[in-house]
């Protein structure tokens, strides 16, 4: 098959490693000629585009299309999208993120190609100004008129966009988004070395988060439980895996209430580096206000460690309580206080929720069996557009 996928940027995201897996394992695994179209800018998250391999598939860059919205940019982006697709004729389009999912199915549409567009979180959520969350549906309901087949990747983001009244329940598929598992299972250095690195001693009870330390990832929640689960248990030790624009707050509020020896901050890390520390985490908590299925979860699973999360997005398709770990109402400081106060005194039923996240769920995140469903999506679009 030809496949053109298209993102709007490349930075260290959850959706980009996606995309990046899904466009390797088609060209090394499936012999597919493929290619990725996306706009040029990075991010303070660093960038994806050094793990592009060399010559192996080609890279187009449609300048226009960047995060900031504006029409005429929107325009010219769109005409250089229609551009690419025209010279390459692709079988079928496969658009990522909400910019260039809009722009890239109507650039398909134009051009009379099928697309498929992945929800990896939706474009209207929680915690969004009210203009642009309308704003955002209408467009998606525009752009589902163009769409061929749509891949979520929670059962919740189906949810959320047919709720919203955009598609039908038979063009949607739940596909997991995969990641490379084995470093998680075996982690690339010991716990022990990572552990010592961080100044964290052999006897501390790790709590960590991986996310941007940015509005709406949840970091203040942890702040807030911190002093009673360190007073329940002065062994504990919270890292935050992540750089972003509230560290400076985040720090002087933790030196305020006397914390600052319990805090680790590793700023930002490449995605490389988050298998050995989840292997130096004792516990993984999740509290963000809005989220596709964030990728911490499974990975935290399948390090073997109990996860504490909010239930935001497709969180229970992989947070099961009583058996992988803690799902509790958004916001619920006291059960996230709870939760961390128990799971710190209890290294058996640490280590039980961990198996069975592990057990439960390698397999499924593996980014071959990712890109192996999303390929039969493609042969089902194309038998349906009688060019398969």
């Amino acid at each position: 098959m030809r496949v053109a996928h298209i993102i709007t940027r490349m930075i260290i995201g959850g959706a980009q490693e996606n995309t990046l897996h899904t466009v390797v394992d088609q060209h090394e695994l499936h012999g597919d000629e493929v290619c990725l179209i996306t706009g040029p800018e990075t991010g303070p998250e660093g960038s994806l585009l050094d793990r592009v391999p060399e010559s192996e598939f080609p890279v187009y860059f449609a300048h226009f299309m960047r995060r900031r919205i504006g029409l005429w940019q929107e325009w010219r982006a769109y005409r250089e999208l229609c551009q690419v697709l025209h010279d390459i004729q692709p079988d079928i389009v496969h658009t990522h993120s909400s910019k260039a999912g809009i722009l890239g199915r109507a650039a398909a549409a134009s051009c009379r190609i099928p697309a498929v567009h992945t929800i990896h979180g939706a474009a209207f959520h929680f915690g969004q100004n009210p203009v642009a969350y309308h704003t955002y549906v209408q467009a998606e309901k525009w752009a589902a008129r163009r769409t061929a087949h749509f891949i979520s990747v929670a059962d919740d983001m189906t949810r959320e966009y047919l709720q919203a009244g955009i598609g039908t329940s038979d063009r949607y598929t739940t596909i997991s988004s995969g990641f490379d598992v084995e470093p998680f299972l075996t982690p690339p250095r010991p716990r022990d070395e990572v552990r010592a690195e961080l100044g964290l001693a052999p006897s501390d009870i790790v709590v960590g988060k991986v996310a941007r330390l940015f509005h709406l990832k949840g970091h203040e929640f942890i702040l807030q439980a911190a002093p009673k689960v360190i007073a329940a248990n002065p062994d504990i030790k919270f890292l935050f895996v992540g750089d972003g624009i509230l560290r400076e707050q985040y720090e002087r509020q933790i030196a305020d209430a006397g914390l600052s020896s319990h805090f680790r901050f590793t700023g930002l890390v490449p995605p490389t580096q988050i298998p050995e520390l989840m292997g130096a985490m004792d516990i993984v908590a999740h509290t963000s206000q809005w989220e596709g299925l964030a990728r911490v979860l499974p990975q935290g699973l399948i390090a073997g460690k109990p996860v504490v999360s909010f239930d935001v997005g497709g969180a229970r398709e992989v947070v099961l309580p009583g058996e992988t770990g803690y799902l509790l109402p958004r916001d619920d400081v006291g059960g996230l206080t709870a939760a961390l106060i128990e799971l710190a005194a209890n290294p058996e039923l640490r280590t039980r929720l961990g198996a069975t996240g592990r057990k439960r769920f390698t397999d499924q995140f593996r980014h071959q069996t990712m890109t192996r469903r999303i390929r039969e999506i493609y042969e089902q679009v194309l038998r349906k557009s009688g060019t398969g």
